[in-house]
């Protein structure tokens, strides 16, 4: 696994770097082409606490993490292990999902933008790709968000599948 590590408002150790490679290189078992997969690493400082952001973007999906803790080392382990958690608890959807794969689901970074207009604090944007509904909320697991903005493939429309407070999923479809 090839490891891009850096520091906002901090610089980075040996001691820390090797700590991150070390707990972060346990994914590697999950992951088809470990050696070939690209982690990004952003550690920043805000006041006592410290944040760990871990992005290991693969062909058809994207794996992501965020802790903050007040222990550099702490925050570590926890985003590591919300990684591999939501790899182990996906695991058979992402292995239904490995025979359906399309070569063309490859996702676009996502480039974000801070603002400043009315209370909009941070902007982004998506490269919207065509999926499934059960994709889209694999999809969603995989990045720990609330909701997750998609084409349907069905109707070529775009399409937002959300976690319902019951445990469920929605979809809200545009006309």
């Amino acid at each position: 696994m090839e490891f891009i590590i850096r520091g906002d408002k901090m610089s980075i150790t040996d001691a820390m770097k090797s700590y991150i490679e070390e707990k972060v290189a346990r994914l590697e078992k999950y992951l088809e082409n470990g050696q070939e997969v690209r982690a990004t690493v952003v550690v920043k400082v805000k006041g006592k606490n410290q944040t760990v952001e871990i992005t290991i973007p693969l062909k058809n999906f994207i794996l992501r993490s965020e802790e903050t803790r007040g222990d550099f080392y702490e925050a570590v382990d926890k985003a590591s292990d919300i990684l591999e958690r939501q790899i182990r608890k996906n695991k058979t959807r992402l292995l239904s999902k490995k025979s359906k794969a399309k070569e063309d689901f490859v996702f676009v970074d996502i480039a974000e933008e801070e603002t400043e207009e009315g209370n909009i604090l941070k902007r982004k944007t998506i490269d919207v790709k065509p999926m499934d509904e059960e994709e889209a909320i694999l999809q969603m697991e995989l990045l720990g968000h609330q909701f997750y903005m998609f084409k349907d493939v069905e109707n070529d429309k775009p399409a937002v599948v959300y976690k319902r407070n019951d445990g469920g999923y929605g979809i809200i479809e545009a006309e």
